[in-house]
């Protein structure tokens, strides 16, 4: 295991989690910073870079975390400024009754016992201060009504477990009141920004993706030398040289993806799938330099920071006078189009409602953001017989597929990719039900937090998706896990590298690339990896 340190815990060690009740109540049991469970806090250049309070070297182990003078006053104005700006925050301060329907469906709760990781009692953090503030019934009735005082320590115990969530929503499928506790997250963590209290993993990329158009800051040059270096390699897999488009105006179609997919493994497989099935049914599109990410981290941030990143594809889009904006398989960019882009940068008026140049499908579904992810428009090339598969040559994959948070439970998107993969693939094998679909468990490392630092939190949090990993690898021996979301390529590579060491992570439009049958393409003898192509190869 390559990427887990030699001391590290061993799988059977981490999976003995203690689920007892702590001998002393919630409020009166100190947070404590165990090393692997917290993340560093945002490098001040970052911090000052983006305009944000408090910049300076600081540390969530130390005693001292270097607040500003009136930092109670800070949080107190910006809890009332969004308390009525928010109805829903509002809302979900006010209506939880604690029926603890979804204290057992957080993954951070079933990886570490720890009875603040249930949802219920992770947003209590934030509304018992809320009641005290800002209810009668809390001034008046204080710790018996469930209200407390902000002090430091309540301060710091916003960070550690607000930390501690990746706003997957996966409880509030489970809420009878539909309580968004992915939105109290959202909140929380823009009021502890007020304060300086951030931290690099997600502040780094959002710097770099507000300079230079991506979260890795990859400059025009390197982004143009990357997708050049894939033409190559495609070329050398297929015998085909394609054309890759770059700041073309007048194309089509913006293309958007995230920077992982033109520069990390095992994203750049999902990449030369991309340009292979582009070549291939003629598609008029263009990538741009400016407009080169998909990702948004300003969702895990503030939603000021979320529209400010969001707008550059709008920008782009509007500069390089395309009809609509094709995105890749991306999780956190396809929940912010689908959930916010309208009220915060659209509606994008000055584009077209999507239609397939290839098979003349509308989708009506963009009709506002006209933006349409990779799984719509290739499941919809795939009915309309546009493409000419040879499923066989995925046969030395045996896959499973994980639904992604953001585009499953937060757009709906659960046919689609399995359709694709239906079609590409023989052998596909479905996880248990309730680990699935709506109901997926998420990586344990979402909304910033794959940071190798916070390492025992992501195996712990992942464990339960792993654990369904390893069920199917058991049963059907499957080998890919596949998914389509940048951060989820990245995080479940050491996450099922721990737990299933057998299983490999991979991408959908990477098996599309495999099994598209290409005019005039060699007879090929590998896959978009390297490795020995199954099935018959080309023509």
């Amino acid at each position: 295991m390559s990427d887990i340190p030699k001391d590290f815990p061993k799988p059977e060690q981490l999976a003995q989690v203690d689920y007892k009740t702590p001998a002393k109540g919630w409020m009166d049991t100190p947070v404590k910073f165990k090393p692997g469970t917290w993340c560093y806090p945002a490098k001040p250049k970052f911090v000052d870079y983006l305009g944000f309070a408090n910049p300076r070297e600081w540390s969530p182990a130390d005693a001292d975390w270097k607040l500003p003078e009136n930092w109670k006053e800070i949080i107190h104005e910006g809890f009332k400024d969004r308390l009525s700006k928010f109805r829903s925050f509002r809302l979900f301060m006010d209506i939880c009754v604690r029926c603890g329907a979804c204290a057992d469906k957080c993954h951070f709760f079933i990886g570490s016992g720890d009875p603040k990781n249930m949802p219920v009692l992770r947003a209590e953090l934030l509304r018992s201060v809320y009641r005290n503030d800002f209810t009668m019934a809390g001034k008046i009735l204080g710790k018996l009504g469930g209200a407390r005082e902000l002090t430091e320590d309540v301060l710091k115990e916003w960070f550690y477990y607000f930390f501690q969530c990746t706003e997957c929503r996966r409880c509030s499928v489970f809420c009878p009141y539909g309580i968004d506790t992915a939105e109290i997250t959202m909140m929380a963590r823009e009021l502890l920004n007020l304060v300086g209290c951030n931290i690099n993993w997600i502040l780094e990329p959002a710097s770099n993706c507000f300079r230079m158009g991506n979260h890795l800051g990859v400059q025009p040059h390197g982004f143009k030398d990357s997708i050049e270096f894939a033409v190559d390699d495609l070329e050398d897999i297929t015998g085909i040289r394609v054309e890759a488009p770059i700041n073309k105006k007048g194309a089509e179609i913006l293309f958007v993806t995230p920077s992982a997919d033109y520069f990390a493994s095992p994203h750049y497989y999902t990449l030369l799938g991309y340009l292979a099935l582009f070549h291939e049914i003629g598609l008029d599109y263009t990538w741009s330099t400016f407009a080169s990410e998909g990702g948004n981290f300003g969702l895990f941030q503030s939603h000021e920071m979320m529209k400010r990143l969001n707008a550059k594809i709008y920008a782009e889009a509007k500069r390089l006078k395309v009809k609509w904006i094709l995105g890749g398989e991306c999780g956190h960019m396809w929940r912010v189009l689908h959930q916010y882009m309208d009220t915060m940068n659209g509606p994008a008026d000055f584009l077209q409602e999507p239609v397939s140049p290839i098979t003349g499908t509308r989708f009506e579904n963009a009709k506002s953001t006209k933006m349409v992810h990779i799984t719509e428009f290739t499941s919809d090339l795939i009915r309309n017989n546009e493409l000419k598969l040879d499923k066989s040559r995925n046969d030395h994959r045996r896959v499973t597929f994980h639904d992604s948070c953001n585009p499953a439970r937060a757009m709906g998107l659960i046919e689609e990719p399995r359709y694709i993969i239906n079609n590409v693939a023989n052998y596909f094998f479905e996880m248990p039900e309730n680990t699935i679909k709506e109901q997926t468990f998420c990586c344990g490392s979402g909304s910033g937090l794959g940071t190798d630092e916070n390492l025992e939190m992501r195996l712990r949090g992942g464990f339960p998706r792993a654990n369904a990993v390893k069920y199917v690898h058991e049963k059907h021996d499957v080998n890919l896990l596949l998914c389509i979301c940048a951060i989820d390529k990245a995080v479940l590579t050491p996450l099922i590298e721990y737990w299933v060491p057998d299983v490999g992570i991979g991408g959908i439009h990477e098996l599309v690339g495999n099994a598209l049958v290409m005019k005039g393409e060699k007879a090929r003898e590998t896959d978009m990896r390297g490795e020995p192509l199954a099935g018959k190869g080309g023509e």
